[in-house]
């Protein structure tokens, strides 16, 4: 059985990957801190794979306590690297938390990797790199413009250390640069759980709608978009999942053009934040309370991605409609609301 490290594993991509490479056969293994998940996610993807995940409790951050783990794991087959913060706003508003817990949990999984001769790495990276791309839908040629936001900039800066340690060793690497994930496992026993104020648009929603918050704040209504709404391009964080499974196999079969790949995670549509409110509102028949407040600092006006070629080299194409991320997304806030017995 080939053995793959999954950081950051019980977060909310993280524990849908973790049930992909289950159900696919693969032995994983989890580090977490539990910064921004619940080990309870242990137990539900233990419901759903039948198989519950080898975990550990510590910080990447600590040089110490990483180099303990791989000297104890020298049998890992391959790395999926999800631990980072990832909140745009809190990034412009701590800075200097993005760039110590980002940079150094990944040199040390590098380090790692170097010591026990780790071959194949699988890093989690965003569209964020890409900044306000010139030229829409973006590419994975596009120059990586000014980052809008620390967070950003831990992205672009993370792929430029990968890059430079891939050609200096005999580590091969796949950065996956995600667009915006939403909904939830059909299950609903998995989903997108944020510690405190949530930073994405789904789980705002979906707390609005149960509830939990009076209103939505929908961040800008001048932007040159076509209701004035900021544009992304969502994704079923399930597809995205099956794209990391397929990546971990590209390598381990030798199937790479090269040693360090890059790859657009999308769908290849762009959808204003109204457009999402308006399917979450036709699949729920609920009416949603939101108002238009001003730009939100680290925010791109409009990104969508060109994903030809993730389609035909990586072989992956998402297949999920923007209705079923929201229902599924609703699916999971209601079964957190039984949970709490709401």
């Amino acid at each position: 059985m080939k053995k793959i490290l999954v950081t950051g594993g019980t977060g909310y991509i993280g524990s849908h990957t973790v049930v992909e490479l289950q159900q696919q056969g693969y032995g994983v293994v989890i580090v977490d801190n539990l910064s921004n998940s619940v080990i309870e996610v242990l137990d539900n993807i233990e419901k759903i794979s039948g198989k519950r995940p080898d975990y550990e409790q510590f910080d990447l951050a600590d040089r110490d306590l990483t180099a303990d783990f791989f000297k104890r794991h020298k049998d890992l087959d391959g790395i999926i690297h999800f631990a980072a913060f990832k909140a745009v706003g809190e990034s412009v508003a701590d800075p200097l938390k993005y760039y110590r817990n980002n940079l150094y949990s990944l040199i040390h999984v590098l380090e790692g990797m170097k010591a026990q001769n780790i071959p194949n790495l699988v890093f989690s990276s965003s569209c964020t790199v890409y900044g306000q791309p010139e030229e829409l839908p973006v590419t994975e040629l596009a120059p990586m413009q000014k980052a809008w936001s620390p967070y950003g900039n831990t992205k672009q800066m993370s792929e430029e250390i990968i890059r430079f340690t891939v050609e200096s060793s005999s580590i091969k690497a796949i950065a996956l640069r995600y667009f915006n994930p939403i909904g939830a496992h059909e299950s609903a026993l998995i989903g997108e759980l944020p510690l405190g104020t949530p930073s994405n648009l789904m789980p705002f929603v979906t707390q609005t709608a149960i509830g939990i918050r009076q209103c939505l704040d929908v961040f800008g209504g001048d932007y040159n978009t076509p209701d004035g709404t900021a544009v992304r391009d969502y994704i079923h964080v399930v597809d995205l999942a099956k794209a990391h499974v397929i990546a971990v196999e590209r390598m381990m079969g030798n199937k790479g053009k090269s040693n360090m790949e890059v790859f657009n995670l999308g769908t290849g549509n762009g959808l204003s934040v109204l457009e999402v409110i308006r399917s979450f509102e036709k699949v729920t028949g609920l009416k949603l309370n939101y108002k238009i407040v001003d730009r939100r600092p680290g925010d791109v006006e409009k990104v969508w991605a060109d994903t030809r070629f993730a389609n035909e080299e990586l072989g992956w194409q998402a297949k999920k409609t923007v209705d079923d991320m929201t229902y599924s997304a609703w699916e999971w806030e209601r079964r957190l609301a039984e949970r709490r017995g709401a």
